[in-house]
């Protein structure tokens, strides 16, 4: 599946002015991934974002309009989500999402290195 190169563009335009950390890009989950100090922090899937965060706050985040759970190969997957394009239109709906990832970047593991 392809990625909206639009939203992949306002996703590293927002990381870029919002954090001094290392972002790196990657195409992973079928989409582009961005990389924070080695730790995957939000994608970039089709017309979606597909976000990583504190599991914590499932109640707060499942009740936001376009979340979608995250579920592969028939399990769902705590502590990520879809967002559908709906639930980041506004500046102030997609600034939330992009927050959410990074506020838990700092807490997240890195995945091991093969």
């Amino acid at each position: 599946m392809a990625y909206n190169v639009k939203v992949a563009d306002r996703v590293r335009e927002y990381l870029a002015k919002s954090t001094d950390k290392n972002i790196e890009e990657k195409k992973m989950f079928a989409g582009l991934a961005f990389m924070v100090n080695d730790k995957m922090c939000v994608n970039v899937s089709g017309d979606n974002l597909m976000c990583r965060f504190d599991s914590k706050r499932i109640e707060e985040v499942s009740s936001k309009i376009g979340y979608q759970p995250m579920v592969m190969k028939g399990r769902e997957y705590k502590g990520y989500c879809y967002v559908a394009s709906e639930g980041f239109q506004t500046k102030q709906d997609f600034e939330y999402w992009l927050n959410l990832c990074l506020s838990f970047n700092n807490e997240a593991k890195s995945s091991k290195k093969k």
